[in-house]
């Protein structure tokens, strides 16, 4: 059933709504390609549990446990995706990379909580700033809280393509030309 509504230039077929073009047109709109957590809602804080646990830092108040990630429409072509962590406030300004994961088969639409705490199948696991190649949470000093990004990449290389233990800079050189398109999802912590 097609019905012209009262805009003129937007139109109900089989329950979706078509807009047409200058040209007369029609196109869908298309989901846009999302990060999202059931954890935390974007620009909203962490929970202490994805804060890190390191022995004898006083800022590290948590568990490591790292918080459950999501994603939906990727851009077409998409055969894997790539995932940093990133603190753009810490060392004073200099930033610390918490993870850098890659080579994650376009078939994996998220991780459950905890999961990137470890190594596992569904990523290959690059270098942070600590060189740790799984998830490393936050340990904000005293005072305001630091925004903690997470990048998710779409690229058109396959899930092998790329060597274990590549810093972020190292990664970002080898997917130039490769991206297919990125989305981000910001978490914040501060210590207590």
């Amino acid at each position: 059933m097609l019905i012209k509504l009262s805009l003129g230039s937007l139109f109900l077929a089989g329950g979706m709504i078509l807009a047409s073009g200058s040209a007369g047109q029609i196109a869908s709109a298309a989901e846009p390609f999302m990060l999202t957590s059931s954890g935390f809602k974007d620009g909203t804080p962490l929970q202490k549990k994805n804060s890190n646990n390191t022995p004898g830092n006083a800022n590290c108040v948590g568990e490591n446990v790292s918080p459950p990630l999501a994603w939906s429409n990727p851009p077409a072509g998409t055969k894997s995706f790539a995932l940093t962590m990133v603190d753009p406030e810490a060392r004073g300004g200099t930033g610390v990379i918490h993870w850098v994961a890659y080579g994650i088969p376009a078939s994996v639409t998220g991780f459950a909580e905890g999961e990137v705490s470890k190594a596992s199948d569904k990523y290959v696991g690059g270098k942070g700033t600590a060189g740790a190649s799984t998830y490393i949470g936050p340990c904000t000093p005293p005072g305001a809280p630091h925004h903690y990004t997470f990048i998710l990449i779409a690229t058109d290389l396959e899930p092998g393509d790329l060597p274990p233990g590549l810093t972020r800079d190292e990664l970002y050189a080898k997917l130039t030309g490769h991206t297919k398109g990125a989305t981000g999802l910001v978490g914040l912590f501060g210590s207590p």
